[in-house]
């Protein structure tokens, strides 16, 4: 372990059991981001999936540091609290997107810890075969679907004008695997059209990605955990004309309010992309609260339409004190 590492380790520790800290943080709330909780935490590991995985031994072990240090509560009793402040700052944990993993690996372990969880739904992915764009690219570029995929998606990537760079064929796999993460972001500038176009080239997978409804109803039914829109198409808002953004809230926001008996009144941007023009248009379609990707402690007069969050990637669920050092950042800010 590095120096700096130890170094924010220790800070954070001291930070979450220290009087200042605790000042600090009293009444405020830490909103969490997550997304998938694959089946092995070896998987989580490698760069590419790093930031937006975690596996199921170090969610078990995030789960259990945040429940001695926090109070774990639902989203809204941060953004509405109905009771007086306890002692511990509160915690909600959210996750983007809608994968299906978060019913077969997630659930359980919020189970076992009676964590309460709130779920963002893209809601054209529920109960489809549609596929999300960058986890059928990433992993045919990886070769989990074997040679002969990868090498045809490399090819349909030069016709695109997106040749893969060297890193992609280097032997250490921690190297191309962050080589191919950095690929697969610059990958956001092609259009939708274009981003559908590449996916549709990646081989079909045996079972959907998302969840779907029935899934979605008995997580709900479980009263642990609730859902909101997370865009329709995981279009990303800023870049659609008004129509076209107006038609992608409003589609999302009908499939939850069909779909779930309490969903939430808290739009959450694909990507946390937002600026005035797509705020506007979420609050004209009567959400009062939406997420970002923006890092910092929620204390009631942040802008509610950009609700900051931290992101919890393998590392850091793993290592759950630098967390800690990054709400002691935040604190500060």
């Amino acid at each position: 372990m590095g120096i700096k590492h130890l170094f924010k380790q220790t800070s954070g520790w001291l930070y979450l059991n220290s009087s200042v800290g605790r000042n600090q943080l009293h009444g405020a709330g830490v909103i969490l981001m997550l997304h998938r909780v694959l089946s092995n935490d070896r998987a989580a590991d490698l760069p590419h999936r790093n930031e937006l995985c975690v596996g199921p031994k170090a969610f078990d072990h995030l789960l259990g540091w945040l429940t001695r240090h926090f109070d774990c509560v639902p989203l809204m009793d941060i953004l509405q609290p109905t009771q007086r402040p306890s002692k511990r700052p509160k915690v909600a944990l959210t996750f983007d997107d809608g994968w299906r993993d978060n019913a077969m690996n997630a659930f359980p372990l919020l189970l076992k810890h009676q964590v309460p969880a709130s779920i963002f739904l893209s809601s054209d992915f529920i109960g489809s075969r549609q596929r999300f764009w960058w986890e059928s690219i990433s992993e045919t570029l990886w070769g989990t679907h074997g040679e002969e995929p990868r090498m045809h998606l490399i090819e349909c990537l030069q016709q695109a004008g997106r040749p893969l760079p060297g890193l992609l064929d280097n032997a250490d796999a921690d190297r191309r695997s962050l080589a191919l993460l950095r690929f697969v972001q610059s990958l956001k500038t092609l259009t939708a059209d274009e981003l559908n176009r590449l996916t549709d080239e990646c081989p079909t997978d045996s079972m959907p990605q998302a969840l779907d409804w029935q899934q979605v109803r008995a997580l709900e039914n479980s009263g642990l955990v609730r859902f909101g829109p997370h865009g329709a198409s995981h279009a990303i808002l800023t870049g659609l004309d008004d129509c076209t953004l107006a038609q992608e809230i409003r589609r999302s926001r009908d499939a939850l309010q069909n779909g779930c008996n309490r969903p939430l009144p808290v739009y959450c941007y694909p990507n946390g992309d937002n600026d005035a023009r797509v705020r506007q248009q979420v609050a004209d379609h009567d959400f009062p609260f939406a997420l970002g990707t923006t890092t910092g402690i929620y204390r009631g007069d942040s802008e509610p339409l950009a609700l900051p969050r931290f992101g919890v990637s393998q590392r850091v669920a793993r290592n759950p004190q630098l967390l800690s050092w990054r709400i002691y950042r935040g604190a500060r800010a």
